[in-house]
């Protein structure tokens, strides 16, 4: 009968620490408001959508990330744009946009 109680605590307390492993932080450093330092581009990512404000006019696109990259598509059409991310912290963003130029974006 200890056995069995040792053996039961053990396996509960392995599922306890694999599922807290494996849940979900919650917050991800890339949600929130972005801008670069001279404040000419605005960057929002929320939970479904990447909004590029470039020269006043907002694009909103659908996004999903793979590995370091983020991949938009408007309204769902493919091809997909690629955006690599190169530096990603609480504070600052740094994007490789398609055509190779990178842009810094800070919070």
């Amino acid at each position: 009968m200890k056995t069995y109680f040792l053996a039961f605590l053990h396996v509960a307390c392995a599922l306890i620490l694999v599922s807290a492993a494996c849940s979900d932080s919650g917050k991800s450093n890339l949600k929130g408001n972005w801008h670069t330092k001279d404040g000419k581009n605005k960057l929002q990512v929320t939970g479904k959508q990447f909004i590029l404000n470039e020269d006043g006019q907002p694009i909103a696109e659908d996004y999903f990330l793979k590995e370091d990259s983020l991949f938009t598509s408007f309204e769902g059409n493919q091809p997909y744009t690629k955006f690599v991310i190169e530096h990603l912290d609480d504070h600052n963003l740094r994007l490789l946009y398609p055509d190779s130029t990178a842009v810094e974006f800070v919070r």
